[in-house]
């Protein structure tokens, strides 16, 4: 029974370490591995939609960082990777998009939006107020009296 479990967990161990496959290139030096790390953590995976290509485990994720490792090998350089990302892709693989006129409401929606719904509510608070404050001025002479009494009498009776 012992062995099967061994085996069993054997089994499962090398499965997790065949899924966990990371990808070894060899750059000409530090500023090319610098720049790979940071196209990596700069793109966003296609498939993953909130992970940047460098974390992501996507088969497109490692083809993307296949990719950009041989574009930097070709001497592109970051500007024309994005750019190719871009053009491939969409804005979307990008976590912050250039601002352009395809972009704006991306980075100025929620703004918007914000600054739209405090409008909103000021609009809805001065509606409510309107009423009750001019509401007395619109009462006659004589019905002011009433209520006045009418006021009284409820107070003497608590």
């Amino acid at each position: 029974m012992k062995r099967w479990l061994a085996a069993a967990v054997l089994g499962l161990s090398l499965v997790s370490v065949a899924k966990a496959a990371i990808d070894t290139y060899q750059f000409r030096d530090d500023a090319e591995r610098e720049r790979y790390q940071q196209l990596t953590k700069e793109l966003r995976c296609p498939k993953c939609q909130n992970q940047d290509i460098a974390d992501s485990n996507a088969p497109i994720a490692a083809d993307l960082r296949r990719e950009i490792f041989r574009m930097l090998g070709e001497g592109q350089s970051n500007q024309q990777i994005v750019a190719f990302m871009v053009d491939r892709y969409g804005d979307f693989v990008r976590y912050k998009p250039a601002l352009s006129g395809r972009t704006w409401l991306l980075w100025f929606g929620p703004a918007i939006l914000l600054a739209g719904g405090f409008v909103m509510l000021a609009v809805i608070v001065r509606r409510r107020r309107q009423p009750l404050a001019s509401g007395s001025a619109q009462l006659s002479v004589e019905e002011r009296e009433r209520l006045a009494k009418l006021l009284d009498k409820e107070a003497t009776h608590d």
